[in-house]
């Protein structure tokens, strides 16, 4: 989508280790403005496919995922990275590896917000190696659910990780499609 490739070039920052900051408009100071008009796309693309939930995974990606459920009117479900004394111990959980924060986070969905034979969409900022998207669609087929699709406002396409999800039936909707970045070349589209 070209709105979000142009605001990528000018407000986009490229930090060494294939870092791409857009903290000054997605996932930290948030331009809603341009997230609305970024989940009105993925209404767009995805409003042919019956959608009974949307799913994410805390924290960036809870911004554009409720402008996306709100788009469906359905419920708007995050996946948590840690259990706290509010979670009931009935939870469907995956372990998740996180390349940007170096670590395994065991996400997790209380069963009362995920059902049997649910149609659910999943919604995050980025697509890298794709671990986040594995864990939410295996938390999904956890819950006897069935993922319609994933949209994805950046997927960083030379880490491969949609490459995979795509050959293995998956349908993924990336708004920006990276080539390649650098902190000397800026970035690059598909």
């Amino acid at each position: 989508m070209q709105l979000l490739e142009e605001r990528i070039r000018r407000d986009g920052i490229v930090a060494p280790g294939n870092v791409l900051r857009v903290d000054s408009f997605i996932n930290h100071q948030m331009d809603m403005e341009l997230l609305d008009k970024l989940a009105e796309e993925f209404y767009r693309l995805f409003c042919h496919e019956r959608v009974d939930r949307v799913l994410t995974v805390e924290a960036s990606g809870i911004a554009i995922a409720a402008l996306v459920a709100q788009r469906f009117r359905v419920p708007l479900v995050f996946a948590k990275k840690s259990k706290s004394s509010n979670i009931p111990d009935t939870v469907y959980t995956c372990p998740v590896r996180s390349f940007t924060h170096g670590n395994v986070n065991t996400i997790l969905v209380t069963k009362d917000y995920l059902h049997a034979g649910e149609n659910v969409l999943l919604i995050d900022d980025f697509l890298a190696h794709g671990e986040a998207l594995r864990g939410l669609a295996d938390v999904v087929l956890q819950a006897g659910g069935h993922v319609v699709g994933a949209g994805i406002l950046i997927e960083k396409s030379f880490q491969h990780g949609g490459d995979a999800l795509r050959e293995a039936g998956m349908r993924i909707e990336s708004l920006a499609r990276i080539a390649a970045m650098s902190p000397e070349d800026g970035v690059s589209f598909l």
